[in-house]
């Protein structure tokens, strides 16, 4: 037997090389042999490596500045024989870079891949930048010119040609990319048998929905389902089906399995009602803080009644006038 191919999105020194790393060794007692990590040119060939049963695949999933990796998401949807088994998180801290020898004060272009762009906002903002799009974060530091500053992972400073010039500059600290590790459906099945049999564990699901009929409580309807058979639902989100104006598949993820018996019963009887229906990951569930948001992580303005917020009038003061706009 030879090592597992491990796929993911190259060149060395990205985020989702650091996220198969990660996962090479959460998934250690899957592979007796080992892994083999593989770096690939794009998404679209890790998808189709797995699928055509060369080994796993590593892509990123979800940001916590950002939210979900939409092409992915939307990759995975249309996939014929894919789905996730594993969940792995990296941190994210951007580290800033010239080319070696280059001054940073000529510098005019900020590149990194656009979710990287988009989380060093400040940075390119007070340094006047023109912000550019690499494939990755290792590429553009990899393909940096002279008049460059890259965003990366501190791992780029030592195998790139780059000098460092500035740390963390992206603007949230605590940032954190969540990867899925990909497998054939089939295979993927039996890689959950394991931790299936262990006592006490417990799974996230996403699912994707397209209700094949429209009109109003439609959506509602499709979601009571998973009320009524008492399912935590911990994020929704809708994408547009490709060419159809109007048109939405909904993606939702839930703290239970498939084949739990009320996941399993709300899932016969969205089948039976004519909605389409598919599972995209399946993996072992992660721990959430508990409440999810605080006071001090809400957006600016809005409302919210409590105890120390609520007058009598509320429904006529200034600010629910504003906010609320009625």
């Amino acid at each position: 037997m030879s090592a597992r191919k491990l796929f993911y999105l190259g060149p060395q020194g990205t985020f989702t090389h650091q996220a198969a790393v990660n996962a090479s060794q959460e998934l250690a007692h899957l592979e007796p042999e080992g892994f083999e990590l593989v770096a690939l040119d794009d998404v679209p060939q890790i998808l189709e490596a797995v699928q055509q049963g060369e080994g796993w695949g590593v892509v990123a999933w979800e940001n916590n500045v950002e939210g979900f990796v939409v092409p992915n998401l939307d990759a995975l949807i249309d996939a014929k024989d894919l789905a996730g088994f594993a969940r792995v998180g990296v941190d994210v801290t951007f580290d800033a870079y010239v080319r070696s020898g280059s001054d940073p004060k000529n510098a005019t272009v900020a590149t990194a891949h656009s979710h990287g762009l988009a989380q060093c906002k400040r940075f390119i903002a007070e340094h006047r930048l023109q912000p550019v799009p690499a494939p990755s974060n290792a590429a553009a530091c990899r393909d940096i010119k002279a008049n460059e500053i890259a965003f990366g992972p501190r791992v780029c400073g030592e195998l790139y040609n780059v000098t460092r010039i500035d740390t963390a500059v992206q603007d949230y600290q605590g940032a954190q990319t969540d990867f899925l590790v990909l497998a054939p459906r089939g295979e993927a099945e039996k890689l959950l048998e394991q931790p299936r049999s262990q006592a006490g564990m417990e799974y996230e699901s996403v699912l994707t929905l397209i209700p094949l009929v429209t009109g109003p409580g439609v959506l509602a309807n499709l979601l009571d389902v998973f009320r009524d058979a008492g399912l935590n639902m911990t994020s929704f989100i809708s994408r547009p089906i490709k060419g159809r104006t109007g048109t939405y598949s909904f993606i939702a993820t839930f703290d239970a399995a498939p084949w739990e018996q009320r996941f399993h019963d709300a899932l016969v009887e969205i089948a039976e009602h004519g909605d389409w229906a598919k599972t995209l990951a399946v993996y072992p569930r992660r721990e959430r803080p508990n409440p999810p948001v605080t006071s001090w992580m809400l957006p600016q303005g809005g409302v919210r009644l409590d105890e120390q917020h609520l007058p009598n009038d509320w429904q006529d003061s200034e600010t629910a006038k504003k906010e609320l706009m009625w």
